[in-house]
C-alpha cells in the first residue's frame, strides 16, 4: 500500500528521509501478526543531497535530507485524499484481524507516545484526542486501532535504528508461491554481514520471505542501506516488480524495559535479573518452563516449544544461577516468554558418587537415613557428607538468543551487540550464542 503512496505523491512532493516502517508492542493480545506501520515523511522541493531509497515500476525513488518548504493545510487535504483513495482499494477490510487507519499531520507529536506504544498499552480514545488536538486528518476503519500504530509511527525518533528493503511482486503473482533462490539466501546471507536474520541454518528456516499472500516478495534486514542494496543483488527469485529501503526500529529492543519482578504487568516486554529456583522441567508440548527470583518476589519464565535448541540452554540451568531474562509478560498465568536470556554466574553443581569411606577401616559407612549422615558399621566412625564429583555445566556464562526462526522483529540479534560493542561476552561461537 505504502509503495502506491509514494508513487503517487512523487509526482508534486518529495520524500524527506526513509520512509519508515515501526514495530510496536508484540505482547498485545489485539495486534496484528507483525503489529508494524508504515510512515513517510513529505515537503516540497527537497535539498542538500538526495538518496536513492527505491524502484517502483523502473523509476527510481529518491528521498532528501531537509526541504525548503513546509507543506499548507491545502497539501494536507490533497495528500489526504491520495491516502484515503489507496487505502479504501487496497485494504484487505474483509480480513477480521485488519483494522487500517490513516493520519496526516503537519505537526509531529511528542515521542512520548511511541515509547508507550512499544512498551505499554496505548487506549484508541487518547490517540484520537491527540489527533483532534494537532489538528490531524485522519480515519479508522472497523474498530479503528490502526490509527494507534499509525500515530506512534509518526512520533518515533529512532535512538537505535536499522534498515529493511522490501521487495513487492507484480499484481498478477499476489496469493501464489513465490520462488526465492534458498542456496543464493544462503549465500547472500554469508557474504554480508551487515544484514541479519536471513536464514536459520540449524532449522533450515528462509526468514526473508514471508508466508502470507501478501504484495511482498522478501525483506532483508540489515545496519547499512547500502549493503542491502548489495545484499538484494545477490538473492536469485521470480521478478520484483519494485523495491523501497525502510528506516525501521526493528532489531533495536526498543520494546525491553528493565524491571524487578514486583513491577512487572502483563503485556510488557521486561529484562529482569534473578537467580534460578528450583530445577527447569518441561511440560506436555515440549515447553520448558523454570521460576526466578529476587528480592522483590518470583517469576516463571518459559521457553516454548517454537524455540527450538534454545530449550538445551534453559534445560542447563540449575538453582541458584544467576541470569538475566529478556521476554514479554503473558498475562495469565503471569510469566516471562523468553527471547534472550544472559548467564550472569553458575553455581558449583555437585553430585553424589559414592558414600563415604571410613577413615579407619578404609570400608564404606552406610547411610543412618534421610539427611541423617552416615555411621561406620565396624567403629561407629560417623560423617556428614558424602563422596562428591563437581558435574560438567552444559552451559557457560554468556548470552543466549532463540534461533531466528523463534525471533520477534523488535528483538536485538546478538550479532548487533557484539558490533555495538556492549559490555558482557564478546565471542559468538558456531550456534550463534555469545560466551567469555
Amino acid at each position: 500500500m505504502v509503495r502506491t503512496i509514494i508513487q503517487k505523491i512523487i509526482k508534486k512532493y518529495e520524500l524527506i528521509g526513509y520512509p519508515r516502517l515501526v514495530r510496536l508492542n508484540p505482547n498485545i493480545p489485539w495486534k496484528t501478526r507483525g503489529n508494524g506501520a508504515l510512515c513517510i515523511q513529505v515537503g516540497k522541493h527537497g535539498r542538500n543531497s538526495k538518496r536513492k531509497i527505491g524502484q517502483i515500476e523502473d523509476q527510481d525513488i529518491f528521498c532528501s535530507d531537509t526541504f525548503t518548504k513546509e507543506l499548507d493545510e491545502g497539501d494536507q487535504m490533497q495528500l489526504a485524499a491520495i491516502v484515503k483513495e489507496t487505502v479504501d482499494g487496497q485494504a484487505r477490510i474483509d480480513d477480521e484481524n485488519t483494522n487500517p487507519g490513516y493520519v496526516l499531520l503537519l505537526k509531529k507529536p511528542d515521542k512520548d507516545l511511541y515509547w508507550k506504544a512499544v512498551t505499554t498499552i496505548v487506549t484508541l480514545e487518547e490517540v484520537q484526542a491527540l489527533l483532534r488536538h494537532q489538528q490531524a486528518i485522519f480515519e479508522g476503519y472497523k474498530n479503528s486501532r490502526g490509527l494507534i500504530g499509525a500515530t506512534a509511527a509518526v512520533c518515533w525518533e529512532p535512538v537505535d535504528r536499522t534498515f529493511e528493503l522490501i521487495t513487492y511482486r507484480p499484481s498478477e503473482r499476489w496469493g501464489t508461491k513465490r520462488r526465492v533462490d534458498l542456496p543464493s539466501v544462503q549465500q547472500m546471507n554469508a557474504d554480508c554481514p551487515t544484514t541479519f536474520d536471513n536464514y536459520d541454518q540449524t532449522n533450515h528456516h528462509n526468514r526473508i520471505a514471508p508466508h502470507s499472500p501478501c504484495p511482498i516478495l522478501y525483506g532483508i534486514r540489515g545496519d547499512d542501506p547500502d549493503d542491502l542494496m548489495t545484499a538484494s543483488a545477490l538473492v536469485k527469485s521470480e521478478p520484483v516488480e519494485s523495491w523501497i529501503l525502510f528506516e525501521t526500529n526493528q532489531g533495536t529492543d526498543d520494546h525491553l524495559q528493565r524491571k524487578s519482578i514486583a513491577q512487572i504487568k502483563p503485556f510488557e516486554s521486561v529484562i529482569i535479573e534473578g537467580s534460578v529456583v528450583g530445577t527447569p522441567f518441561t511440560i506436555q508440548g515440549g515447553h520448558v518452563l523454570f521460576t526466578i527470583s529476587d528480592k522483590t518476589g518470583t517469576i516463571p519464565c518459559a521457553a516454548y516449544e517454537p524455540t527450538k535448541e534454545f530449550r538445551t540452554i534453559v534445560r542447563g540451568l540449575c538453582e541458584g544461577d544467576i541470569v538475566e531474562v529478556y521476554g514479554g509478560v503473558r498475562e495469565d498465568p503471569l510469566t516471562v516468554n523468553l527471547e534472550k536470556l544472559a548467564v550472569k554466574h553458575l553455581v558449583t553443581s555437585l553430585v553424589k558418587t559414592e558414600n563415604p569411606i571410613c577413615p579407619n577401616c578404609g570400608k564404606h559407612m552406610k547411610s543412618k537415613g534421610t539427611n541423617q549422615g552416615y555411621k561406620c558399621i565396624n567403629c561407629s566412625t560417623t560423617s556428614k557428607d558424602p563422596t562428591v564429583l563437581r558435574k560438567p555445566r552444559t552451559i557457560a556464562v554468556g548470552f543466549y538468543e532463540v534461533p531466528i526462526c523463534a525471533r520477534r522483529h523488535l528483538s536485538k540479534p546478538l550479532k548487533r551487540i557484539i558490533n555495538e560493542k556492549q559490555s558482557f561476552p564478546v565471542n559468538l561461537n558456531e550456534n550463534g550464542y555469545i560466551q567469555r
